[in-house]
């Protein structure tokens, strides 16, 4: 029950996601607030070793310690620029894949898709109520590259 639970919250999730990227633009490529995080200015990219481990946990439903839990949401609030949070969530993403050699596959960790992966790490501001900018104007909510496959 608890899993459909997350798959349901999950999917929710992914709808605002994709609202929010037609919204704004997603994948356009201007310049703006998220320019700031680019490594190539010089933007030092958060490992976010809490959320790793939680966003781990979570996929193949196991329960999350208080301890990670917390030191997740700590790691992605002291990222200062609420627009690179996103960002560094998605490097973060990116880095367990390759940890993990998944390229093409579906399935990331053993009862683990990697879609499943995906929505769960996009929705680690809204679990933690840590703010991000989106369109809602609410300070909390799920990473828009959520809503594309090639994440």
């Amino acid at each position: 029950m608890w899993m459909k639970t997350v798959f349901w919250g999950l999917l929710l999730f992914m709808l605002v996601a994709t609202t929010m990227a037609v919204e704004y633009g997603a994948r356009s490529h201007n310049s703006g607030p998220w320019s700031w995080c680019d490594p190539a200015t010089g933007y030092k990219v958060s490992t976010l070793a809490g959320c790793r481990a939680m966003v781990k946990l979570q996929c193949v439903g196991s329960q999350v310690p208080e301890a990670v839990l917390r030191d997740c949401c700590q790691q992605l609030a002291n990222i200062n620029n609420e627009w690179c949070r996103c960002g560094d969530l998605s490097s973060m993403l990116r880095s367990v894949y390759q940890e993990l050699g998944v390229r093409e596959g579906k399935e990331v960790l053993p009862g683990c898709l990697k879609e499943v992966m995906k929505l769960t790490a996009a929705s680690v501001p809204e679990v933690c109520k840590v703010p991000i900018p989106n369109p809602s104007g609410d300070r909390a909510g799920v990473c828009y590259w959520a809503a594309y496959p090639d994440t």
